[in-house]
C-alpha cells in the first residue's frame, strides 16, 4: 500500500498536464505491473495530488466523519417522528380520564355498547310511531256542494278522512231550509258498505284513492 502511495504521488508530482479521455481509458484497461502498482495517473496539478494524498491517509477519519454525520441525521429524523408520535397521543388522551392505552380502549368499547344500546332504542321507538301514523289521518279530501236548488251557496261538503292503508271515515253534512243534516259512513280500504253519493266518491278520489 506505501509503495501504491509513493507511485501516485510521484506520478503526479512529474506530471503537471492533467490527462486526456483517452488516456485515463487506456490507463484503466492497463494490467497491473508485478511491482504491485495498483493505479498509473498521468499527468495531474499539485493541488489534486495534495488533496489525494490527504484523502489516502486519511480514509479511516474521512469513513468515521460519514458515519457520524448519517447517525446524527438519523437521530433528527428519529427525534422528529417521535415528537409528531407524542403530539397525536396527546390529542388522542386529551379528555380522557385513562391514562394508557388499554384504558382508552376500554373506554372506547364502553361507548360503543351504550351508543348500541342508544341506536336500538331509538329504532324500537321509531318503529312503534310509524305503526302509529299508520293509523293517523293522512289524507284529507274536501268537497263543498248544493244539493237544492232551492237554497243558495254551497253550504253542503262531504269529507274525507283516511290513514296511510286507507281506511277512515267520510262525514257528510246537507243543508237545507229546515235544517242542516249530518252522516258518516266507514271506510275500509278505500271503500264503503254503504252506498256513496257522487260528492262523496269525488271527496275520496280528492283524498288520493
Amino acid at each position: 500500500m506505501a509503495e501504491h502511495r509513493a507511485y501516485i504521488a510521484g506520478v503526479i508530482g512529474s506530471n503537471p498536464i492533467l490527462p486526456t479521455r483517452g488516456e485515463v481509458f487506456r490507463m484503466a484497461k492497463e494490467p497491473l505491473s508485478k511491482s504491485g502498482a495498483a493505479l498509473r495517473l498521468v499527468g495531474s496539478s499539485p493541488t489534486l495530488s495534495a488533496m489525494l494524498n490527504f484523502i489516502t491517509n486519511n480514509q479511516i477519519a474521512f469513513i468515521f466523519s460519514a458515519v457520524f454525520v448519517l447517525l446524527i441525521l438519523w437521530n433528527i429524523l428519529l427525534n422528529f417522528k417521535i415528537a409528531r408520535i407524542k403530539k397525536r397521543l396527546k390529542i388522542f388522551f386529551n379528555g380522557s380520564k385513562a391514562s394508557d392505552l388499554e384504558g382508552i380502549l376500554f373506554e372506547e368499547i364502553k361507548r360503543l355498547k351504550k351508543a348500541e344500546n342508544s341506536i336500538s332504542e331509538l329504532s324500537k321507538a321509531v318503529n312503534n310511531l310509524d305503526k302509529i301514523t299508520q293509523k293517523t289521518i293522512q289524507k284529507v279530501g274536501v268537497i263543498r256542494f248544493n244539493p237544492f236548488k232551492e237554497t243558495g251557496g254551497d253550504q253542503s261538503f262531504a269529507i274525507a278522512l283516511l290513514d296511510a292503508e286507507n281506511n277512515g271515515l267520510i262525514i257528510s253534512s246537507l243543508f237545507t231550509r229546515e235544517g242542516t243534516r249530518v252522516y258518516t259512513k266507514p271506510i275500509e280500504s278505500g271503500e264503503s258498505k254503504y252506498p256513496l253519493s257522487k260528492e262523496e266518491i269525488e271527496a275520496l278520489k280528492k283524498a288520493g284513492i
